[in-house]
């Protein structure tokens, strides 16, 4: 939330929320001081995904109004002296322009913009001590984290790669062969006459990274990625206790008693790695696809984008994921279309990632393998090819990540119907409808607005995953139903939700 887009009548609209928290700063003498509490939001907005203090604003059962802080040159000399002391808050994240001064009916509110700390960054603590003093930013309140977050936290602050490490006392017998020589095989095929092939398994681990030598203290062994790519049951779980993959294809309707119709997960009856899981997943995702009949010199061309952007999404799931982290994978498949979720919030800002250009994968050995048998996409460039393919086809595409109940990333790709056209029970299979909203989108958008009125069409249409024509078209009928009103013009109003 920007401060420039707010007004002083917005303030009755307003509620605190993940990105907004507002302080009366009075002190005791009524002249303006730092308040004690402004600190755990400052660490919480941080480490989740930043967000706007005002500074000045007094709430009254549940509504907002301005205060006005009487010296904001103090606050600031006082907020700017505390960032800087490392006893106080472990890193600085602030400019002079994250500091602004709002003039508000004749009062002066001091608003600050707390950004996102980077990995690098986190966590941001307080009082010289991360652990008991981290806080993240859950709803609407500031929320201390518990010491496993903060340990994970300090993970990946300092391992660029989470699966390179070597697992002591762990070694070929922990791998399942199948899978390996499956996989040697895809390599020979993709790279024919490559060195690599001619090598025994041992040797061949080795070049791919999931065998390694430490040359600082001679130590040498199976590295994480081997194990998770080509391990076996119970080594996996010995090694990552919290380890769980799982696909579940999901009937039409959510309520239904049957929970899913189709389901893979480690049973025991397979290996339970990631290159089998891939493999099983994979053809169940595409196994219903349409396939156009085109040739290109003389043969049938199977692979769309639709398949790519399946095949890639697959793929930055389990390279991204934490497999330290309580969350499972779990990918669906549903006649609405398709769901990825990691363990682990995403590495760069969910922005970021959609615009490519960066990268940031957690386990960099896994993306290599991967992309030495031709799957997966370079650094930077996954997501925005997921993104092309699939919205080149029509479709809608939303990436987000989460704290509650546990660190998660979700990247969840929707059919989009067609003019007059809508989905039936069979994934990808359009039949003609009248098209209409779905009943429970208003509500969602009511939902949304009561809590961040300043949202534009686009952020509603991102946020739930509905194209810019169906949030339209669900505004307009909210507004002609006195449900719902605008405030404001068109750029940098708001909007009201009515009784």
């Amino acid at each position: 939330m920007s401060p420039a887009a707010l007004r002083p009548e917005d303030l009755p609209l307003l509620r605190e929320s993940t990105d907004l928290e507002c302080k009366l700063a009075q002190g005791a003498d009524g002249q303006g001081e730092l308040p004690k509490d402004f600190w755990p939001t400052y660490s919480a907005m941080a480490n989740a995904q930043g967000g706007l203090v005002l500074l000045g604003v007094r709430e009254k059962a549940g509504q907002f109004s301005v205060a006005g802080v009487a010296r904001p040159g103090k606050l600031r000399t006082e907020l700017f002296n505390n960032l800087n002391n490392p006893a106080k808050v472990s890193v600085n994240l602030l400019t002079e322009a994250d500091v602004q001064e709002l003039h508000w009916e004749g009062q002066v509110v001091l608003a600050v913009q707390v950004p996102q700390a980077s990995r690098k960054q986190r966590p941001v603590y307080l009082n010289g001590q991360p652990l008991g003093h981290t806080w993240r930013r859950l709803h609407d309140g500031d929320r201390r984290c518990d010491d496993e977050t903060v340990k994970r936290m300090l993970a990946e602050q300092m391992e660029d790669s989470r699966d390179t490490r070597i697992l002591e006392h762990f070694g070929l017998a922990d791998l399942d062969l199948d899978s390996l020589h499956a996989y040697r095989n895809a390599f020979a095929v993709q790279r024919p006459g490559h060195p690599w092939v001619a090598l025994d398994d041992a040797a061949f681990l080795n070049m791919i990274g999931g065998w390694r030598e430490d040359r600082a203290t001679g130590t040498s062994g199976l590295t994480a990625a081997g194990l998770l790519m080509f391990g076996r049951w119970p080594a996996l779980p010995e090694v990552f206790p919290l380890y769980f993959v799982d696909y579940q294809e999901r009937p039409a309707d959510p309520g239904s008693n049957v929970r899913w119709l189709d389901r893979v997960v480690a049973d025991g009856s397979w290996s339970g790695n990631l290159y089998d899981f891939f493999h099983r997943v994979i053809r169940k995702l595409t196994a219903d696809l349409k396939v156009p009949f085109v040739l290109k010199d003389g043969v049938r061309i199977d692979d769309t984008p639709v398949h790519q952007a399946l095949r890639e999404a697959l793929v930055n799931c389990l390279i991204h994921a934490d497999y330290s982290d309580r969350a499972s994978v779990l990918v669906t498949k549903s006649p609405a279309g398709f769901s990825f979720r990691n363990p682990g919030v995403m590495r760069l800002p969910t922005a970021q990632a959609l615009h490519g250009g960066a990268s940031d994968c957690r386990n960099r050995t896994l993306h290599q393998m991967f992309l030495l048998i031709n799957l997966g996409e370079r650094a930077g460039s996954g997501v925005p090819k997921i993104r092309s393919g699939w919205e080149q086809a029509g479709h809608t595409l939303r990436l987000s990540d989460s704290f509650e109940p546990f660190d998660q990333t979700v990247l969840e790709m929707r059919w989009a119907p067609a003019e007059g056209m809508n989905t039936n029970a069979s994934a990808g299979t359009p039949e003609e409808t009248p098209e209409k909203t779905p009943e429970k989108t208003p509500e969602a958008i009511l939902g949304l607005l009561r809590t961040r009125p300043a949202m534009t069409m686009a952020e509603l249409a991102v946020a739930l995953g509905k194209s810019d024509r169906a949030i339209e078209r669900a505004v307009q009928k909210l507004r002609e139903q006195g449900r719902l009103r605008r405030v404001g013009p068109n750029k940098g109003g708001v909007w009201e939700v009515l009784p």
